[in-house]
C-alpha cells in the first residue's frame, strides 16, 4: 500500500444544495454510500463531464484523501450515452458489486456499486434520478452500506416490534451475537480493504444459513446480530454452532489471498420483564464469554 501523501490535504469537492438537483432530466451521478468519515455519505458527484477522474491527488474531480486510493486511481468516461469505469492500474484496484477481481475497463449499470479505496459509490442514471437518490438516503439510514446489512438503528427497530409480538402470541425469541475473533490482526496483516471484504464474505455466509424469518444485521464493528423469532435458546444455540461452523470451514478470498478467520457467539433468549436493552445485554454477556473462554464457540 502506498505511503500518504499531502495531496489529500486538499478538501474534496462536494456538491452544494443547489447542484443536488439535477440540471439536465437523466443526467448521471455517483452517491456515497460508504465512506470512513460519516460526514461523507449520501454526497452525490454529478458526471456531467466526458471524462471524470478520480484518485488521492487533488487535480482529481473526485478526490478521496484516502491512503487506500492511489493517486490517479481511476476514470470514468462517457461513451455514446454509456458510462464506462476504467482502472488506473491503482495499487489496491477498483471493484464492482461483489466481485472479488479487480476490473480494468467495465460499463457500469445502473444500481451498481462501485468500491475504490474504502469509499463505495452508488451509481444512478436514468430520467428518476431524484428519485432514486432520495430512496437510497431513506435506505441509508436503515442499511449498513459496506454489508447491505440491516444497521443498528433498523435492529433495534425490528426487536421493538418482535418482542411484544413475541409477548403477545406466547412465543419464543431469541438473538445472536457474533464477532468474528482477533479481527484486528486481519486488519493489521492483509489491510483495511481485505477487511471489508472479509466482513461482506462474513455477512453473505450467514445469510445464506438463516431462514426467511430471521433478521440478521450488522451491530457495529465486526459483530454483527441475529434475531431469530419463534426459537428457543436452545435451539438457537444450534443455529449459533451451526453459523461457527460454517465460517470456521470457509476460506475467504481478497486480492488473490485465502484468509480464514472464526467467530465467537453470544446466545440470549427472551424471559419476561426483559426490555429490548437486556436481551441485547444477555447476548453480548454469552459472547463476551465464549470469547474469555477460547473463542471459536458459542455460550448461552
Amino acid at each position: 500500500m502506498r505511503a500518504v501523501d499531502h495531496d489529500y490535504d486538499v478538501q474534496t469537492r462536494v456538491t452544494g444544495l443547489d447542484e443536488l438537483r439535477v440540471r439536465r432530466p437523466g443526467e448521471a451521478c455517483l452517491v456515497v454510500i460508504h465512506a470512513p468519515v460519516q460526514a461523507d455519505l449520501g454526497r452525490r458527484y454529478v458526471l456531467d463531464k466526458s471524462e471524470t477522474t478520480v484518485g488521492r491527488g487533488r487535480d482529481n474531480d473526485i478526490v478521496l484523501p484516502s491512503d487506500c486510493v492511489s493517486r490517479r486511481h481511476a476514470r470514468l468516461e462517457q461513451r455514446g450515452g454509456n458510462l464506462f469505469v476504467v482502472d488506473l492500474v491503482s495499487t489496491n484496484g477498483t471493484y464492482i458489486n461483489d466481485d472479488v477481481h479487480t476490473v480494468r475497463e467495465r460499463q457500469l449499470q445502473r444500481g451498481d456499486r462501485l468500491k475504490i479505496g474504502d469509499t463505495i459509490f452508488k451509481y444512478l442514471s436514468g430520467s428518476d434520478i431524484e428519485l432514486q437518490y432520495h430512496e437510497i438516503i431513506h435506505r441509508m439510514a436503515v442499511t449498513d452500506g459496506l454489508t447491505d446489512l440491516a444497521n443498528r438503528k433498523r435492529l433495534d427497530s425490528l426487536l421493538e416490534e418482535e418482542i411484544p409480538r413475541a409477548r403477545r402470541h406466547g412465543r419464543e425469541l431469541s438473538v445472536l451475537m457474533l464477532d468474528i475473533d482477533h479481527f484486528k490482526s486481519v486488519n493489521d496483516t492483509h489491510g483495511h480493504l481485505t477487511g471489508d471484504s472479509v466482513l461482506r464474505g462474513l455477512a453473505g455466509i450467514l445469510q445464506r444459513r438463516l431462514r426467511p424469518s430471521d433478521r440478521l444485521g450488522r451491530y457495529g464493528g465486526e459483530e454483527f446480530c441475529v434475531i431469530l423469532p419463534e426459537t428457543s435458546l436452545h435451539n438457537a444455540a444450534k443455529i449459533g454452532e451451526e453459523l461457527r461452523s460454517l465460517v470456521e470451514a470457509h476460506a475467504f478470498v481478497a486480492e488473490d489471498k485465502n484468509i480464514r478467520v472464526t467467530i465467537s457467539v453470544g446466545v440470549g433468549s427472551l424471559q419476561e420483564s426483559m426490555s429490548l436493552a437486556d436481551l441485547y445485554k444477555t447476548a453480548d454477556e454469552m459472547l463476551y464469554k465464549a470469547k474469555r473462554t477460547g473463542r471459536n464457540k458459542v455460550c448461552h
